[in-house]
């Protein structure tokens, strides 16, 4: 998998990711996936790997997009995903105008920017989060994810060093 050099995009470690899939421990078939600030796109490669259906990832750097779909490509899922340019909450209001819904959606926005909360507003009110559906959100430990957010809550939540893995569902469904 081709990744960046330097700190432009900060994959997913592979301990995380491995954790997160072992947690999920659910057949990904036929799921759709939504990867905001998908940096290299690994984790959705992950998912697709799994037999996820299909999967939107949104980057807004051009270079990191072209990275996603050249990763996409060399693994076989270009054709089951698609790379959307432009801002994470302006692609997440986009989405929802268009009645978008995921069974799993993976956030790992920059590290202690305030964007955890955002994000979770953002996806509650857009609907994004189809009714048994997981939302995961990668961030660092010194920052803090609300319980509830409009349609959402807090299920669970791992730390691996000062990553932390939150995990949340629709207030109507059943827990983890």
């Amino acid at each position: 998998m081709k990744a960046f050099k330097g700190h432009a995009v900060r994959p997913t470690a592979d301990r995380v990711k491995e954790a997160l899939f072992n947690i999920l421990a659910r057949d990904l078939s036929g799921m759709r996936v939504l990867d905001l600030f998908a940096g290299t796109g690994n984790v959705t490669i992950e998912a697709l790997s799994r037999g996820a259906g299909e999967a939107c990832l949104v980057e807004q750097s051009r270079k990191a997009a072209r990275m996603i779909r050249a990763n996409l490509q060399s693994f076989g899922f270009a054709p089951q995903a698609r790379v959307l340019v432009m801002p994470a909450l302006r692609a997440v209001r986009s989405l929802s105008a268009g009645g978008a819904t995921f069974d799993f959606i993976f956030v790992d926005p920059p590290y202690d920017r305030g964007w955890v909360d955002k994000i979770l507003g953002s996806v509650a009110s857009g609907e994004l989060l189809a009714a048994d559906g997981i939302l995961v959100v990668e961030h660092s430990a010194r920052e803090k994810a609300q319980e509830k957010s409009g349609g959402i809550e807090l299920r669970d939540e791992r730390r691996y060093g000062d990553t932390v893995l939150s995990f949340f569902g629709r207030t109507s469904a059943s827990p983890l």
